[in-house]
């Protein structure tokens, strides 16, 4: 029994036309010879009228923050109508079906309301609706406790039920679709001849979501990873075949970078030592941002100073711990961090110097570097971002 799993977005079930669109999809793949089981997000995005968001804005602020259970119990609310609401176009144009709510699906978590953690995923039930030649419509981003309350499972977590589902089922792939044609080599907003990477490996998909990409959530992929389930990003409004997600990516290629991507809004610090002579906090000064909560990444540490960034948003909660401390630090505004993806380039040489070339072309000036296996990193400041972009796209795409 071959199953495929297809999780539509907000956007893709947010119109009647659009619906019509996703029971197309689903005819397809029944005629393809899978029998579908679909997951559904709210209708729409903040502002409609069953969007996450909008549901949240009907409760006070004290009271979301002294009522998760209830909070949890209204936001899954946008799900639950659009299975239904799913389910209808799907019986109106000859497919049966059964709308399901997270935990009628089999998905029990604990009772972390708001991000709850899924304990098991039971598949009796959806397997026997599908031997019944049903398609179940699951709403997705919800689960139900162990002690028997409606739980949700965090932003992005529909794509999260997609891929719980496409391992338990055993399916032979999830397709998550959504507004766009799937990952693209860069931004096309900046990269006017970006192309569609058509295969992609489960960790070069972490790179890029680590660095603000958001065509899929991360969890859903570290689960389809451990499962070895296949993805495939896929757009709801067209025929492209999209980009499958999966252990290997494209091995048949001779480019060495996958993709570009950049995340912005990042803060350098420099913390010297000959500025801070005679302060022992110096040498504990990550111990400090750990137990503050403020995220660091792009560490650079040197004999004598300290290179890292921060997001925007903890400049002042950083700027109260170091006075705090007594700790003297400069600090570079306005920076983005430039990504560059590729798991084929480990042990290729040269990658950095053609990086380095290409930026210093553009008279970019190149404020911190890092790297792993897969993944060159360049702050630069944020009005070259998109310069660096496109050079670096201009260089190895």
């Amino acid at each position: 029994m071959k199953i495929v799993v297809q999780k539509f977005g907000g956007t893709s079930v947010s119109t009647h036309d659009r619906r019509l669109l996703v029971v197309q999809k689903v005819k397809e793949a029944i005629s393809s010879g899978f029998r579908p089981v679909v997951v559904v997000s709210a209708m729409g995005r903040e502002g409609a009228p069953y969007a996450t968001d909008t549901l949240l804005s009907l409760l006070d602020n004290e009271f979301k923050d002294n009522n998760k259970q209830a909070v949890d119990l209204l936001m899954s609310c946008g799900e639950t109508i659009s299975t239904a609401v799913m389910s209808n176009e799907l019986s109106t144009n000859e497919i049966s079906s059964i709308p399901l709510a997270g935990g009628q699906a089999g998905i029990i978590t604990d009772d972390n309301f708001g991000d709850a953690n899924v304990v098991k995923v039971e598949t009796e039930r959806l397997l026997k609706y599908i031997k019944e030649n049903k398609v179940p419509v699951v709403a997705g981003f919800q689960g139900r406790s162990e002690s028997g309350f409606v739980t949700t499972l965090g932003r992005g977590g529909s794509d999260v039920t997609a891929s719980l589902l496409g391992v338990a089922l055993f399916a032979d792939k999830v397709e998550i679709y959504t507004d766009v044609d799937g990952l693209l080599t860069a931004d096309p907003r900046i990269v006017s001849d970006a192309a569609l990477i058509k295969e992609i490996s489960y960790n070069e998909v972490f790179q890029f979501a680590d660095q603000g990409a958001k065509v899929i959530h991360p969890r859903a992929v570290e689960i389809a990873m451990k499962g070895n389930i296949p993805l495939v990003i896929k757009n709801t409004l067209s025929n492209c075949e999209g980009t499958i997600i999966n252990k290997y990516g494209e091995e048949n290629t001779e480019t060495i970078i996958t993709g570009i991507t950049h995340m912005k809004d990042r803060v350098q610090i420099i913390i010297k030592m000959d500025e801070n002579e005679g302060n022992e906090k110096y040498f504990d000064i990550f111990n400090f941002l750990g137990n503050e909560m403020i995220s660091v990444d792009l560490i650079n540490v040197f004999p004598r100073e300290k290179i890292f960034t921060i997001d925007k948003k903890d400049i002042k909660k950083l700027t109260t711990l170091m006075n705090t401390k007594k700790l003297k630090f400069n600090h570079v505004d306005d920076c983005s961090k430039i990504a560059v993806i590729g798991s084929r380039m480990r042990g290729i040489p040269g990658v950095m110097a053609r990086i380095l070339k290409a930026l210093t072309k553009e008279n970019v000036e190149i404020l911190q570097t890092a790297d792993s296996h897969m993944t060159i990193w360049c702050l630069v400041k944020t009005k070259y971002a998109e310069t660096s972009i496109r050079a670096l796209h201009k260089e190895f795409i």
